[in-house]
């Protein structure tokens, strides 16, 4: 009998949200969220306070921003950590791979609380998680939307089933 490899992925993916991520950020405060261990993080911060060249956003919060990125990278805070993972893993993947709503870092309007940005994360990642226990295995074999993403995810089916049949 084959391994049902949609059943595995999603297994393995909601494990690790539940105990080593999503656990982890319960009671989060404001002070943590913002927190800047050392001086020139990039953060989530109010519109107009930003510190880089670039402060994308729509919203009342901008994300610190810069291209090129500067080497070495700056030390980011939770906040910032937490927009990245909203809009350019979450939120990006799941509009291309499952019809989610588009989003992208210059248009997001960026959480200003530890409260709203975990609301939104859950929300997030019940979108990804839905959609990808919604692809089966067939789904699963099939190709990504971009040559990028269908290059990575060729990358990533390989590793994750030669790890996950050991």
């Amino acid at each position: 009998m084959a391994p049902d490899w949609n059943a595995l992925l999603v297994d393995q993916l909601d494990w690790h949200w539940r105990h080593q991520l999503r656990a982890r950020l319960d009671g989060l405060t404001d002070e943590e969220f913002f927190w800047e261990p050392v001086p020139d993080c990039w953060s989530v911060r109010p519109r107009g306070t930003g510190t880089t060249p670039v402060r994308a956003g729509s919203g009342d919060f901008t994300i610190d921003w810069s291209y090129p990125e500067p080497v070495p990278a700056p030390v980011t805070t939770i906040a910032w950590r937490t927009g990245h993972i909203l809009v350019g893993v979450l939120g990006a993947r799941s509009a291309s791979h499952f019809g989610g709503p588009p989003v992208d870092y210059m248009t997001y309007a960026y959480p200003g609380t530890a409260a709203e940005a975990l609301d939104r994360l859950d929300a997030a990642y019940a979108r990804w998680v839905t959609g990808v226990r919604g692809l089966g295995e067939e789904g699963l074999a099939g190709r990504a939307a971009t040559p990028r993403a269908r290059t990575a995810t060729s990358r990533w089916r390989r590793s994750y089933c030669t790890s996950a049949a050991r």
